[in-house]
């Protein structure tokens, strides 16, 4: 139970980070679904968008993170509780937090320094950067570089780190003398490297393309997979490949079966 402390610790950070990652966005979408209330303040845009892309910046650092978990697991297994301790977790996901937080405030104050005029209507469910700057009266080019460079510094770092850990995986599970030992390896990194792809490919779809001249229709139904499907599949990622919720999800079937036809 002690070795497995930090992987759980780890998913449990990540379930709620996605928590906090969905309701940035969804919780106004289905204000306007249900109510039909389709307007925001400009506080609270901005507000929006800064939880958002900060929280994002949180799940970049957190899955290197666990990147890193897996690597010790894998690769040092004799080693791993003593180098994944409980204080070490605790530190790594506050500097996490800490970070992203950091880019909240400095999101708060570029946002506050733009202007608006005319027709306010954002073409998209949610204050995003490229709808958001495209109503600015301002002059939003040292904006969009500023944010670009960081969003580019993001993913690239966080994706180097992520996978520089994997290639080390990699090579340490070619090492291993058993083919049995080598599918129930990989099958350990299956989750973390399906959501990797997920993150991954949703952000380059969305950031990508230069200068913001994306479609927004193609943004808007990406973001959308991005903040709410992918969200709702990272349980099932996660959970149905661990033999013990799979366990209690039989058993709560077979006395649900049970009381419908008994």
């Amino acid at each position: 139970m002690m070795a497995a402390f930090p992987m759980y610790f780890f998913i449990g950070n990540l379930a709620f980070l996605e928590i906090w990652f969905t309701s940035s966005t969804s919780t106004k979408l289905l204000v306007i679904l249900s109510s039909g209330r389709r307007t925001i303040s400009v506080g609270r845009c901005f507000a929006q968008s800064s939880f958002y892309f900060a929280l994002g910046a949180v799940e970049f650092s957190l899955l290197v993170v666990m990147s890193f978990d897996r690597y010790v697991a894998l690769c040092q297994p004799l080693r791993y509780a003593a180098i994944m301790k409980h204080q070490l977790c605790i530190q790594l996901v506050a500097a996490v937090w800490v970070m992203g937080f950091t880019f909240l405030i400095y999101r708060l104050v570029l946002l506050s320094q733009l202007t608006f005029c005319g027709l306010n209507k954002i073409q998209h469910f949610f204050c995003d950067n490229t709808p958001l700057f495209q109503l600015s009266c301002s002059d939003v080019t040292l904006l969009w570089k500023t944010e670009s460079i960081f969003i580019l510094f993001i993913v690239l770092s966080s994706l180097c780190l992520t996978l520089a850990s994997y290639t080390s995986i990699f090579f340490c599970i070619l090492q291993m003398p058993a083919a049995s030992a080598r599918r129930k390896a990989f099958a350990t990194c299956s989750s973390h490297l399906t959501t990797l792809a997920i993150v991954y490919g949703s952000c380059i779809a969305l950031y990508a393309p230069s200068s913001g001249h994306a479609s927004l229709e193609t943004n808007s139904i990406v973001a959308l997979l991005n903040t709410v499907l992918y969200p709702f599949l990272n349980p099932f990622i996660y959970s149905l490949r661990n033999k013990a919720v799979m366990l209690a999800l039989k058993e709560a079937m077979a006395r649900a079966t049970a009381q419908l036809f008994p």
